[in-house]
C-alpha cells in the first residue's frame, strides 16, 4: 500500500465512523418519537448481545477433559456474583477476567 492508498483508507474509515455516530441523531432528532419496533429492540438487544458473548466465550470449553471447564465456570460465577453485589459492569468483567487468568496461570 502506498501513501495515497493509506490516506484513502483512513478517510473512508473516518467517514464511516462519523456517519454511524451521527446517523441516529439525523434520523431521530430530539422531540421525534421513536418507532415501537426500535423501542422494543433497544430493550432486548443488550441481553441478546451478552448472551451471544457468553456463548462465544464458552464455545471451546471441553467438559470431557481436565480441567473440565472449572476455570471458566468459576470465572462465570465470579462475574455473576460481582454483578449481583455491586451492579457494576466494569467491575464484573474485570473481576471475572482476573479470576480466570489467575486460575489458568496458577491453579489449572
Amino acid at each position: 500500500m502506498n501513501g495515497m492508498e493509506k490516506a484513502m483508507t483512513v478517510a473512508v474509515i473516518a467517514a464511516a465512523t462519523v456517519l454511524t455516530r451521527f446517523l441516529p441523531f439525523w434520523i431521530f432528532p430530539q422531540g421525534r418519537r421513536r418507532p415501537a419496533w426500535l423501542t422494543r429492540l433497544s430493550e432486548s438487544l443488550p441481553y441478546a448481545v451478552i448472551g451471544l458473548l457468553v456463548v462465544y466465550c464458552l464455545r471451546g470449553v471441553d467438559l470431557t477433559a481436565p480441567p473440565y471447564g472449572l476455570p471458566e465456570g468459576i470465572a462465570v460465577a465470579v462475574v455473576a456474583l460481582l454483578h449481583a453485589w455491586r451492579h457494576n459492569t466494569l467491575l464484573s468483567i474485570g473481576g471475572g477476567t482476573l479470576a480466570y487468568m489467575l486460575l489458568v496461570q496458577t491453579v489449572f
